[in-house]
């Protein structure tokens, strides 16, 4: 962008709502809106198991390579298993009796990702008027920002481990002596959020209790970790802390493509959210892997939000046989992961 180009030239012009692609969303959205507990049972504990499979083989085999090939296995599996907490945020209360505490028990927990850190939160994202303005925790313009944000942004992912075992296990204890100190890490440590700027407002009522149970299950664990040390030896901490650290960045490259960041604040209409986001449809094999649970139909969930995941590829294949939609809806289907990271990279150069 040329030198001198003011704050409002760089603002998109704001695009209208598509009042058919709306409809059809809708009338989808009905349609395909009940989840399928076996399916996310079985998926999320068998992707769990393999997980923590993995992780032993990484800490316990002395072959090298194949020490390696079980941390990648632990990896993806756990990722996979970690990302049912996006799930967790806009299933309907009583559709998956028991799964949110399961999901804690086996995941949130141990990994020190907790749901709390991310339900409350990650709604305002979805929020009307909230999205892509300063009032949203999950966005930053990007691709607005200096070339040398990317890196960054991605980067300090791999220190996720670090900073979470630090969050639990030091600032919880802390904030519990210090009454001043829990209203700062309540309102700036308690959320898996990109914005900076974003403050928590304090929990109230049974989401209250279920995050101190949480936050208190972290806390155990994280210092148990660190504990574990003395009585294990190094090798399963490192172990873990690199896959975590791995998890962490593969997440945060996905997160980094799963919008344009071309919004500067201003408030957007849906179908303008709708086209600042991303899908990696099929014919792409890699999505599912680096966008899983149905992260790849991004662009789709911000149309189709109670949609469950499972579901999410069917409702794909309706939008695009609609054919008055296809010229709104298919702007937002990409190739893959590197295109976009290009592109979003191009426009941190203009």
């Amino acid at each position: 962008m040329p030198q001198g180009t003011s704050k409002v030239e760089r603002v998109a012009p704001r695009i209208a709502d598509d009042a058919t692609l709306l409809r059809i969303a809708a009338e989808l959205n009905r349609e395909f809106s009940v989840a399928s507990p076996s399916l996310y049972w079985t998926d999320f504990l068998a992707s769990t198991l393999l997980g923590y499979a993995g992780l032993t083989g990484a800490i316990l085999l002395d072959n090298a390579a194949l020490a390696v090939a079980s941390g990648l296995v632990a990896m993806l599996a756990l990722y996979r298993a970690a990302s049912f907490i996006h799930e967790l945020t806009h299933i309907r209360k009583g559709a998956l009796p028991g799964f949110r505490v399961a999901w804690n028990a086996l995941v949130g927990v141990p990994l020190m990702i907790p749901s709390f850190m991310y339900e409350g939160v990650h709604t305002l994202h979805h929020a009307r008027t909230r999205y892509g303005t300063a009032n949203d925790p999950e966005y930053l313009p990007l691709a607005l920002m200096k070339p040398w944000s990317l890196p960054l942004f991605v980067v300090v992912a791999m220190l996720a481990p670090v900073g979470l075992i630090l969050r639990f296990g030091l600032m919880t204890p802390l904030s519990v002596l210090i009454p001043p100190f829990r209203r700062v890490v309540e309102a700036q440590y308690s959320a898996l959020s990109i914005n900076p700027a974003f403050r928590r407002r304090p929990p109230e009522g049974e989401f209250k209790r279920q995050w101190y149970a949480q936050e208190a299950g972290a806390c155990l664990f994280a210092m148990a970790l660190v504990g574990s040390v003395f009585v294990f030896g190094w090798r399963p901490l490192l172990t873990y802390m690199a896959v975590h650290s791995a998890m962490t960045v593969i997440n945060q490259l996905r997160t980094l493509v799963a919008h344009l960041w071309e919004n500067e604040g201003e408030a957007m209409t849906v179908t303008a959210q709708y086209l600042d986001s991303v899908n990696v449809p099929p014919p792409s094999y890699l999505a599912p892997i680096w966008a899983p649970v149905g992260l790849r139909y991004h662009a789709l969930h911000h149309l189709l939000p109670s949609v469950p995941y499972h579901a999410l590829g069917k409702a794909h294949q309706r939008m695009v046989a609609a054919l008055e939609i296809q010229p709104v809806y298919s702007r937002a289907n990409y190739r893959g992961m590197m295109p976009l990271v290009a592109k979003i990279a191009r426009s941190t150069m203009r």
